[in-house]
């Protein structure tokens, strides 16, 4: 007899800061759950940790018996460019320009990106992290 699949009954996709995530932030969205918000704490940042200092999304699954799943996924676009610059985006896109990313430095965003995008190419991902990039003002070099 195969083993009893559990019972979903809470599904949220959190970004947090890796390596310390912050309680208030697991209480306002899993509090009503009744999951041990410690635990899930302890889970993320362990796995977090190497990351320390970037934003790691993560999928929280809170079964019927209050166990929980997480499922990490890869820093944000835009967070990443953001990084790459060690400058924010422009406040006016299309006006004002927020700086330059390499190719290079754009191939390096592509390939941390590919896992969660739609694509395993990493050309068609270079495309999609450089209109990322032109949406938030940052020009990519041709």
């Amino acid at each position: 007899m195969p083993p009893k699949q559990k019972k979903q009954m809470f599904q949220a996709t959190l970004e947090l800061t890796a390596g310390n995530a912050p309680v208030v932030d697991l209480g306002k969205m899993l509090g009503q759950t009744g999951v041990n918000l410690v635990e899930v704490k302890k889970s993320y940042d362990a796995a977090t940790a190497g990351q320390r200092g970037d934003v790691v999304p993560v999928v929280v699954t809170v079964f019927e018996d209050r166990s929980f799943e997480l499922r990490y996924k890869t820093p944000p676009t835009a967070f990443l460019i953001r990084k790459a610059l060690g400058d924010k985006g422009s406040s006016r896109p299309g006006h004002e320009s927020a700086g330059v990313l390499s190719r290079d430095r754009l191939r390096e965003i592509a390939e941390r990106k590919l896992p969660d995008l739609n694509t395993a190419d990493v050309e068609a991902a270079m495309r999609t992290i450089a209109g990322t990039a032109r949406s938030m003002g940052v020009s990519v070099e041709s």
